[in-house]
């Protein structure tokens, strides 16, 4: 892992999902933990960090409600902050523009959700080539209810999105591991 061609995305680790419905703490500050190591990792070994922004219509994720801002609890610098409407952090931002001009063919993935626009943006770049180190544990979601009455958990949610994107769009990595090549790098 080249610091110089590798890049952080920290995608929606937002206020917004602590005043939605579904949000729930019981992993949190786990997860706060293993997303903090990821982007002090990052700017000890040079990568670039790049924050991703949720925003829509959506009461909590409205420009206007105030919580378009870190979660509390991140600490980040970004090199470069992007604001998307859609799952994916490379629909109408002006990324895959930005990690061009800059020789970035490899990208970290981190935030959350886990189902959502971490898997959706790690789809995206994979189909345009970048090869992706989707950094499940540094990934947070919330159950889910399946039309079927079935409530999902937040592992067996991880748990699926690793097995859809293992191989195919990315490789699942851990944060020790990440961070491990990190150091080598810088």
């Amino acid at each position: 892992m080249s610091s110089s061609h590798t890049a952080l995305m920290v995608i929606d680790v937002q206020e917004s999902f602590r005043h939605a419905p579904y949000f729930e703490d019981s992993e949190l500050a786990a997860y706060l933990e293993k997303q903090q190591a990821l982007i002090d990792g990052a700017k000890a070994a040079g990568i670039p960090i790049v924050q991703i922004f949720h925003v829509d219509g959506d009461r909590a994720f409205s420009s206007e409600s105030g919580f378009i801002r870190p979660l509390e609890g991140v600490r980040i610098s970004p090199d470069v902050t992007f604001r998307k409407n859609r799952h994916s952090a490379f629909v109408g931002t002006g990324l895959e523009i930005w990690l061009t001009q800059r020789g970035i063919n490899r990208l970290i993935i981190s935030g959350i959700r886990t189902e959502q626009c971490c898997e959706t943006t790690t789809r995206h770049a994979s189909d345009l080539g970048y090869v992706v180190d989707y950094v499940t544990e540094a990934t947070l979601t919330f159950p889910m209810t399946h039309a079927s009455g079935t409530v999902f958990s937040p592992d067996d949610i991880r748990q699926r999105t690793e097995l859809v994107l293992a191989d195919r769009f990315a490789r699942i990595v851990g944060v020790d591991d990440v961070l491990a090549t990190m150091k080598e790098a810088a």
